[in-house]
């Protein structure tokens, strides 16, 4: 039997689906790339943004469709607001919460599903009966599960449960904090994930651990706030900063060459000792992505993201004084509900004043469950498109100041794949600038290399292959 599984949204979904692939593998199903050929389908959805939900009623709308013809059961989870939720469960077979994934063999054998190998002892009479405790569940299933304290309540189930399959053989994500406790005006994640959990940073560091040893290059650590890792457990865990240099300790000790980079951190919560330890240990990549969302203090209120410009300011020098090699990415948001022709040109004075390598620019959208739905959403989209246009333009008159410092130097890259252009790869270096060189050999997928920069771009760059040797 097999499964298809389609994946919407941030990295935090694609690292929940490398876990909802491993149960799927446990239950002897295999995966399929063709919808059509799949006795299961899955989405893990997110609904953050609107683009991806109406993908979602698209995809199922389809799926329906091929159930007067053969047996089919669909499934969704992910981050789903509660009013999609009630739309799904009229057009879904199953729809649960990721903390519910370790339950997954039992709701397939509730609702009906034989597994390829549902007779033996994964699925029984026995974890149907326990199908309301997910850890029971995965216990039964051999995954690992958390360890609270001895005499504390058992904390709720969270997806890092589960032991995932790996998509890369050189990339992987590790989820260290679900859920979100800012509620920014604008988002979605508060209410569709909950509220801040912080993983048991043991566990991180043993699931890093064995990545490291197995030769993995780039490791992404996972959150939707990383800043604020540990504070829920007051005091008991380790701050976010400790726990980056403790990774980075490890990492270093290893004799591997490793990039260790986090996403996403949040402007009010970052600490100067965060940087610091970015500083001190060679295997913490040079790279931040620090969310801005806009240049404006009056627009930063409504979008309650509870920074200031001056603070902002004030954690972009620190990475300036510290990390003066690090590329900075963030984050920005035009058109939200009252911004002005001032304000906007606040955000536009903001990205010429950090010089930001990348920025991720969207046009307001409001959606369902956020509180800044409930108001007039008044900037028409002509205006919020033309913004973008200029805000765009803006962005690459700064960053290409950057590439243009690496014609003709050498550069370490990370190859990740084949490039778009015939007959090259391509990749990123430490900065996550992407880099491409003439190459047919897809040995190199995978390691580092040396390149020489040759010609630039604002957001990439091209060189010829100095060195392919592979590092440890």
């Amino acid at each position: 039997m097999k499964y298809h599984l389609v994946v919407l949204g941030c990295q935090m979904n694609h690292a929940d689906a490398e876990r909802m692939q491993a149960i799927m593998a446990k239950l002897g199903y295999a995966e399929t790339e063709r919808e059509e050929d799949a006795d299961v389908i899955g989405i893990i959805a997110c609904s953050v943004r609107q683009k991806a939900i109406d993908k979602v009623y698209s995809k199922i709308a389809k799926w329906n469709k091929w159930k007067n013809k053969k047996n089919l059961l669909t499934f969704v989870s992910g981050c789903v607001l509660p009013d999609d939720r009630e739309k799904f469960l009229k057009l879904f077979d199953l729809v649960f919460d990721m903390k519910e994934l370790a339950s997954f063999p039992a709701m397939l054998s509730q609702y009906g599903v034989t597994t390829p190998i549902s007779n033996t002892a994964l699925i029984h009479d026995e974890a149907l009966q326990e199908a309301a405790r997910p850890a029971t569940v995965a216990e039964k299933l051999n995954f690992s599960s958390l360890k609270p304290a001895e005499n504390k309540v058992k904390a709720a189930p969270q997806t890092w449960e589960v032991e995932p399959i790996y998509n890369s053989t050189f990339e992987a994500f590790i989820p260290i904090q679900n859920g979100c406790n800012k509620f920014c005006t604008f988002c979605a994640v508060p209410y569709t994930r909950g509220r801040e959990v912080s993983r048991p940073s043991a566990d991180i560091l043993e699931e890093a651990g064995k990545l490291i040893e197995r030769g993995y290059k780039s490791i992404t650590l996972l959150g939707q706030n990383v800043n604020s890792y540990g504070l829920d457990k007051k005091g008991e865990e380790l701050s976010f900063a400790d726990l980056l240099d403790h990774l980075g300790a490890m990492a270093d000790a290893s004799g591997k060459e490793v990039w260790i980079y986090y996403t996403s951190p949040h402007p009010r919560d970052m600490t100067r000792d965060v940087i610091e330890a970015m500083a001190r240990r060679r295997s913490l990549a040079k790279q931040v992505h620090l969310p801005v969302q806009s240049g404006d203090d009056k627009v930063l209120i409504r979008m309650n993201r509870k920074h200031s410009m001056e603070r902002y300011r004030e954690v972009v020098g620190w990475i300036r004084d510290l990390l003066p090699t690090a590329t900075l990415f963030t984050d920005v948001i035009v058109g939200f509900t009252g911004e002005t022709d001032e304000q906007f040109e606040n955000t536009r004075a903001a990205v010429r004043e950090f010089k930001y390598n990348m920025a991720y620019i969207a046009m307001y959208s409001p959606r369902p469950g956020a509180a800044s739905f409930a108001w007039q959403d008044d900037v028409d989209h002509a205006v919020k498109k033309e913004r973008y246009a200029v805000l765009t333009e803006d962005l690459e008159k700064e960053a290409v100041v950057h590439t243009r410092e690496l014609e003709g130097k050498t550069v370490r890259m990370l190859v990740r794949g084949k490039d778009r252009k015939e007959g090259y790869l391509s990749g990123h270096t430490e900065g996550k600038i992407i880099v491409r060189f003439a190459s047919e050999d897809d040995s190199l997928i995978g390691s580092f290399v040396d390149v020489q920069i040759e010609s630039v771009r604002p957001f990439s760059a091209e060189g010829k292959l100095v060195n392919a040797a592979v590092t440890l």
